[in-house]
């Protein structure tokens, strides 16, 4: 069996085509081993190569200890420790895969979280749209903390569930996510290396697409094709651009848009409408707001200006 997809609408037909139990909540599942249990393995369906996506999140720790996992063309690091986000319809590929018993995950369906202020933490929370290999790497004491929370969700899915469930269940989920956040956010300042080599990539991105070329006119470059072009997901380019500069993705390119308008706006007998144009404004309108927000004066003020330096 090779090559092929499957999307999951429930969790129950995910579970049992992972070869687990069915869960106690169509629309949650949790599945929790102790430190203390032996490590046993086992293989995913012996499947050879095989690609999936959900209509579900999913939150896993140190879980795979073989086999190929990719996200898009990316390869997925299951170094031990990782922790890993996946956000409903994301593709993953898996080539025969080995998942140790001595794991954590949690499946929380889209239709869990309705009418809920959880909806929105989750739609919000940045790792779940990281690319797979974008994984959260945790430090033994970190790690600790993780499977402590997720002890507590598996304890309160365990109990027979009441009134009282949807709620502490959500809760402890709140907290887990806000210790994954702060975490991330270590790792953003502990890879600082890493995270120049991003920004460096992405200012050559920049430049190559602002090359001149048998057209005068370029289009305004859009984060999800300059980050595509870096192999990486948008959200975690503009967070690590962030994390390096205290700037996201979008403000970066409005800088070099306007840096590069600056110096059209010095050319001679050239108007601001064709500045817009060739920046790949659509509406020179919008350019010129941009440009008075970001540089305090009208780009016809500033040409004027200049004139006279």
């Amino acid at each position: 069996m090779s090559d092929q997809h499957f999307h999951f609408h429930n969790i129950a037909d995910f579970c049992e085509f992972m070869g687990g139990n069915k869960p106690e909540n169509p629309h949650l599942f949790v599945k929790f081993q102790d430190e203390q249990v032996s490590n046993v393995a086992c293989q995913v369906g012996c499947m050879g190569e095989v690609s999936y996506s959900t209509d579900f999140y999913m939150i896993a720790v140190k879980n795979i200890i073989a086999g190929d996992v990719y996200y898009g063309r990316t390869k997925y690091d299951f170094s031990n420790g990782s922790m890993m986000f996946l956000a409903p319809r994301q593709r993953l590929k898996m080539s025969n895969v080995v998942i140790s018993s001595h794991m954590g995950m949690i499946l929380v369906h889209e239709d869990y979280l309705q009418g809920h202020k959880m909806r929105d933490v989750f739609k919000n929370a940045g790792f779940f749209s990281y690319a797979v290999n974008e994984a959260l790497h945790l430090s033994p004491r970190e790690e600790s903390q993780i499977r402590m929370l997720m002890h507590g969700i598996n304890d309160e899915y365990q109990n027979n569930q009441d009134e009282y469930s949807k709620d502490l269940i959500l809760s402890q989920l709140d907290t887990l996510l806000k210790y994954a956040k702060r975490y991330y956010s270590r790792q953003f300042l502990n890879r600082k290396e890493l995270s120049n080599e991003i920004l460096v990539s992405f200012e050559q991105v920049l430049a190559e697409l602002f090359e001149p070329t048998s057209s005068s006119q370029v289009a305004v470059p859009k984060i999800d094709d300059i980050a595509s072009r870096m192999g990486i997901s948008s959200r975690y380019l503009s967070d690590t651009l962030k994390s390096v500069t205290g700037m996201a993705a979008q403000e970066h390119i409005h800088l070099y848009l306007l840096d590069e308008a600056k110096n059209l706006l010095l050319q001679p007998n050239i108007s601001v409408s064709q500045v817009a144009y060739q920046l790949g404004f659509e509406y020179p309108q919008y350019f010129s707001r941009l440009f008075k927000k970001k540089v305090g004066v009208s780009p016809k003020v500033y040409q004027s200006q200049s004139a006279i330096h």
